[in-house]
């Protein structure tokens, strides 16, 4: 087996530890551990305040403080003393240092990219895994061994030789790239949300465009980095087409309908709709599904698919104005247009109703008990609810008739018995 340099220079570490002098190159490595140590400290990152990109820079920091500042004075160390005593030991721990930092610093990206949960954990774990064992390996000199047994292992896809350790380094890129490709996207969808200039929906569908044109230019640039042609995406594109052509039929259809919704802007984020006898308010808007949120807090997950190929009323579509009716009845002993006049008195000192267009109570029907009114007030934020609004209308209307004398009848009957009525027919 043909020996590395890092595998000779563990050899020269292995063998140092025999030597009395190793006690310098240990109090070396300690000195720098405890000056790494003592700045973290001294700056005390973690109670550090900060927003915004501060913030990520500070928390970067945090992470990569103790592997920067005690690598700094270890290679300066071995530069210093390696005239008078072996080095081999200090030398070793310098590849250690700088793994430890690159994992810390992808890793931070990873979280900042990624919302944190188990997958991203158990991938974090993966990727440390990974990136260890590649050390240890390298360190050894096992590595080339193993790059040579993972290029021996071929096979074709098309017309294109492959072998198992290109497909590992393009996996491997094409991470890098994806998390480049999404923390970039997701820096762009930042400064759209904040575009007040441009609408709800706009910003949306740019920044799922944005994210989708990312991604795929970051594929497209690392296949041909790491030899494989792109004319074998033509097999796995014709192997989409016919999935999208017989079983994705659904998931095809959705993703179109959602970005016709988000660029017609029919629904919109806000929007109170009623689909499929679901009324609610539009939370968000993906490429997939829309969410509206009911009133009462339970959330319906609606394909765009159905929104395109069903009737949808958009209660906020032109404007957020919707009308209310409460209905009453009073006696008929009362006067109905004192009565209209009260309730329209009533509705106006309500906080939410408006006054223009202004309450209005009208006669509906001449009923078997009283007379039916109806009063319709207007309210401009109905996402709010409705039900607090008609019960304290309700409520008010109660206590300003009740104060007025009117009344408001209960179902009653009335029996008359004729005089000769019973004795029928003669």
């Amino acid at each position: 087996m043909k020996k590395g340099p890092f595998s000779t220079v563990l050899e020269n570490a292995w063998i140092d530890l025999h030597d009395p002098q190793v006690v310098w190159q240990i109090a070396i490595l300690l000195g720098c551990f405890l000056l790494a140590w003592g700045a973290g400290r001294a700056l005390r990152l973690s109670r550090v305040e900060a927003d915004g990109i501060w913030k990520f820079g500070v928390g970067g920091l945090r992470r990569i403080l103790f592997p920067a500042v005690a690598l700094l004075p270890l290679a300066l160390s071995i530069e210093l003393v390696k005239r008078w005593i072996e080095v081999d030991l200090l030398r070793l721990f310098v590849p250690l240092l700088v793994s430890l930092l690159l994992v810390r610093v992808f890793f931070y990206l990873l979280r900042h990219v990624f919302a944190r949960g188990s997958v991203v954990r158990n991938f974090e774990r993966a990727i440390a895994i990974l990136v260890w064992g590649g050390l240890v390996l390298h360190v050894s000199g096992l590595l080339p061994e193993v790059i040579e047994l993972l290029e021996g292992i071929t096979f074709h896809l098309g017309k294109q030789k492959l072998t198992l350790w290109l497909l590992l380094q393009g996996s491997f890129w094409v991470v890098i790239t994806l998390l480049a490709a999404m923390w970039l996207s997701g820096t762009i969808e930042a400064r759209l949300m904040r575009a007040e200039s441009l609408h709800t929906s706009l910003r949306v569908v740019f920044s799922r465009l944005a994210t989708a044109l990312l991604v795929l230019l970051a594929v497209l640039i690392v296949l041909p980095l790491v030899g494989i042609d792109l004319t074998v995406l033509s097999v796995l594109g014709g192997a989409i087409g016919v999935g999208l052509g017989f079983g994705l039929q659904k998931i095809a259809s959705n993703y179109v309908s959602g970005f016709i919704i988000l660029l017609d802007r029919s629904i919109r984020i806000g929007d109170l709709i009623t689909v499929d006898n679901f009324y609610g308010e539009v939370k968000n808007i993906t490429t997939r599904y829309v969410v509206v949120r009911a009133l009462d807090g339970r959330e319906a997950i609606i394909p765009n698919e159905l929104l395109i190929a069903t009737t949808v009323l958009n209660h906020s579509y032109s404007n957020r104005h919707i009308r209310l009716a409460l209905t009453l009845q009073i006696s008929y002993r009362n006067e109905p247009q004192r009565a209209m006049q009260l309730m329209e008195e009533v509705a106006r000192k309500h906080a939410r109703v408006l006054a223009d267009p202004p309450p209005k109570a009208f006669v509906l029907r001449f009923a078997d008990s009283g007379i039916d009114l109806e009063l319709g007030v207007w309210i401009d934020d109905p996402e709010n609810g409705t039900q607090g609004v008609r019960s304290d209308l309700y409520l008010d209307l109660w206590r300003a008739l009740r104060e007025a004398g009117i009344e408001i009848p209960y179902p009653q009957r009335e029996v008359r018995i004729l005089p000769n009525a019973a004795a029928g027919p003669g």
